[in-house]
């Protein structure tokens, strides 16, 4: 079994999509993936060399604290950026399909049917722009993914946010007024049984409660959590 600290390198990497030198494409300066058998880092691409390698020396050394609460270390790094803001969230590994849930009474939309994207074509919700709307339906960025429609409006979908050779990242949201109805959670496991073969992973924020049940709905593992320090 691959190591949780290690699963969080990959999800950074997955997320970020690190350039060949293993650097952050930005905005963040440094990010810490935090699980509980070790650490890892990666820092941002206007970071110094010198200040890069003391930062990741720092993480490799450090030791790794309870989920949501901040390593010692992240507090030295933080001085040494320059007193940067701190952010994070819980990290989450999605099994192979197919992923358990209880099946709300609503039909989940899938990409691999066409009839299904044009379904939805017309009803590209307000937080979507519309090129972007059009390339997630044409199978180009952010396929696959699967959706409820309701009430002539898109309720739920769960789309690709990353897709790399080393895994896919969840993206996931829902309209407010169809939540706390297990919407999320239906187009998260049918998202999941689009990509057979594929690492999963599903992150948030610390504040996103909702977010957090639909992970806990799905019975979805912990594997550490993600610390962003960004000036």
């Amino acid at each position: 079994m691959t190591p949780d600290v290690d699963l969080l390198a990959i999800e950074i990497g997955v997320i970020w999509r690190l350039d060949d030198r293993g650097r952050l494409p930005g905005p963040e300066d440094l990010v810490v993936g935090v699980a509980a058998d070790g650490m890892t880092a990666a820092v941002g691409p206007d970071v110094p060399g010198a200040l890069a390698a003391r930062l990741l020396d720092l993480v490799a050394r450090g030791l790794p604290s309870s989920p949501g609460r901040p390593p010692e270390v992240l507090e030295r790094c933080r001085a040494l950026l320059g007193e940067a803001t701190v952010s994070g969230g819980p990290c989450y590994l999605i099994p192979p399909p197919p992923v358990p849930f209880d099946a709300p009474a609503a039909e989940v939309l899938r990409s691999d049917d066409p009839a299904h994207a044009e379904r939805v074509r017309p009803l590209r919700p307000a937080n979507w722009a519309r090129d972007e709307w059009h390339d997630l339906l044409d199978g180009r960025d952010g396929a696959p993914w699967a959706m409820v429609a309701a009430d002539d409006q898109v309720a739920a979908v769960c789309h690709t946010a990353r897709l790399t050779a080393a895994g896919a990242e969840a993206g996931v949201w829902t309209a407010p007024a169809f939540r706390g109805r297990g919407l999320a959670a239906a187009t998260t496991a049918t998202w999941a049984g689009l990509l057979p073969g594929t690492r999963l992973f599903y992150s948030t924020g610390a504040d996103n409660h909702s977010s957090q049940r639909v992970a806990a709905r799905l019975g979805l593992r912990s594997i550490g959590w993600l610390w962003k320090l960004t000036r």
